[in-house]
């Protein structure tokens, strides 16, 4: 059982817990499970905003400032970047954020950066969960940052209360990218770096896009422009969020419907990892995986054939 001085910690909003905390379940270290089962019943306070589009739109400058703008309100802020890991380290490469380390430093700010790969691929979990410690832990708003627009980022945008995309004139590519998923869990998309040519065009294509797309809780998703670096359109960012946050209260049965689909998802994630981790740590898988390796790589046997014979094992 986790130990009670640790969850008051927790719970009270201690940093160094917090971190120690999300560590644990990023490493799965024993007790991991045990924590999130605390965790689970202190969350559903928060408001989850989730931020994604194409590397170069500008999102950590576009976070550093909506974080920036909650906290002068008077809300405690955690923060949740998803970055590129080291594929020799597996650590998140950019680390902390330099370009955050003086919002960083202040106390109703939390800020955490994340490898995009756990130890069994379990990014969407290790992100869910962190993001559920800083709810349980007090804070008003959670924002997740992801680096990209790839099926795992969009999973976990997904479990977001509110979704934000982030594009920039001129890139005609993000629009093409768009169409191809990210679309349909867009509730705000952004216009960043505002003052550029082309922020016209790229407003009427996302339009156009728009129209075509029909939600079945008939939001009409705001376009809103942003220039990060000037801190302009951040209160309409913040405006746009609460709006869709107020509309989505109203409709009760689409969002149980959400809530409901983000829950089979997590059972789904929780359920591979631990079957994973289980054969994993039965007794002579992982001399007969590497084995199975060699043969594969050597062109005796087809991967597919050797599952089969994994999961024989017992």
């Amino acid at each position: 059982m986790e130990n009670n001085d640790f969850l008051e910690r927790l719970f009270a909003g201690d940093a160094r817990t917090i971190a120690r905390a999300i560590t644990r379940i990023e490493s799965g270290a024993a007790g991991a499970s045990d924590l999130m089962k605390a965790v689970f019943p202190r969350t559903g306070k928060a408001t989850i905003i989730g931020i994604t589009g194409s590397p170069g739109a500008g999102k950590s400058s576009l976070v550093d400032k909506l974080a920036l703008f909650y906290k002068e309100r008077g809300e405690r802020v955690g923060i949740v970047c998803i970055d590129p890991s080291s594929p020799f380290s597996g650590g998140a490469i950019l680390g902390d954020r330099i370009r955050m380390a003086t919002l960083g430093l202040d106390k109703n700010v939390f800020i955490r950066s994340m490898a995009t790969r756990g130890n069994l691929g379990g990014l969407s979990r290790a992100t869910v969960d962190a993001v559920a410690i800083l709810d349980a832990a007090g804070f008003d708003k959670v924002i997740v940052e992801t680096v990209g627009v790839g099926q795992d980022e969009v999973e976990i945008i997904k479990t977001a209360d509110v979704s934000v995309v982030v594009l920039v004139p001129g890139m005609g590519d993000d629009i093409q990218a768009i169409k191809a998923g990210i679309m349909e869990i867009g509730d705000v998309f952004v216009i960043n770096k505002a003052d550029r040519e082309g922020v016209l065009r790229t407003q009427k294509e996302l339009e156009a896009l728009l129209s075509l797309a029909h939600r079945p809780d008939m939001w009409n998703p705001p376009i809103v422009r942003t220039i990060a670096t000037e801190n302009k359109g951040i209160e309409e960012l913040a405006a746009a969020i609460e709006n869709y946050n107020g509309f989505v209260g109203t409709d009760a049965g689409s969002n149980l419907t959400r809530k409901r689909s983000i829950a089979r998802w997590r059972l789904v994630e929780l359920l591979r990892e631990r079957l994973l981790s289980d054969l994993l740590n039965q007794n002579g898988t992982t001399v007969r995986l590497d084995s199975l390796a060699d043969e594969i790589a050597e062109k005796k046997k087809d991967p597919y054939s050797a599952v089969d014979e994994l999961i024989g094992l017992k």
